[in-house]
């Protein structure tokens, strides 16, 4: 091969290579790459512990996260990428508080007039006055206007409402 050059060392080359090599290698330099693997060591085997934990924790399959975490550093960062957003006590936690707030909310109703919030127990709606709901004469509890007696007082709403027009007429 014409042009190219060979790079074979010399015996005498070779010689002050390997002597600048050993030169080089020095104890302290040898121990100090040994620190660096044992800490690589333990940082891999801590991160497939903490990816087998987390992903217990969030309801993962935690089996199979083991086993992709033993690609070194690529599985826990593949897990890390894929991994459920949230542990699953924080996800029942937000479960049950959107159905006490929903809970809450069925307290509350609208107006059917104007659209406004009120509560269930309201008699009239406060931004527009349009009549909600019935007023017992007996007990003066509210009342649904479909109900044809008040479940408080056993009053029917019939008799009430005509008792009510006779003393008013007197």
């Amino acid at each position: 091969m014409k042009g190219q050059e060979s790079f074979k060392l010399s015996s005498s080359e070779r010689v002050e290579m390997s002597e600048l090599l050993s030169s080089l290698w020095t104890p302290q330099l040898q121990m100090a790459l040994m620190v660096c693997v044992v800490i690589l060591v333990i940082l891999y085997v801590l991160s497939i512990v903490w990816t087998i934990r987390d992903a217990y924790r969030r309801g993962d399959l935690w089996p199979l996260w083991g086993v992709v975490s033993l690609v070194p550093f690529l599985g826990a960062f593949a897990y890390c990428l894929m991994r459920k957003p949230m542990l699953k006590i924080d996800q029942d936690e937000q479960e049950l508080e959107i159905a006490l707030k929903q809970r809450e909310l069925m307290k509350y109703g609208e107006c059917a007039h104007c659209g406004y919030p009120v509560e269930s127990d309201f008699i009239v709606c406060p931004s527009c006055q349009s009549r909600l709901k019935n007023m017992c004469p007996t007990c003066h509890k509210a009342l649904d206007p479909s109900w044809q007696i008040c479940p408080y007082c056993a009053t029917p709403m019939g008799q009430a409402q005509a008792r009510r027009r006779q003393v008013v007429r007197q």
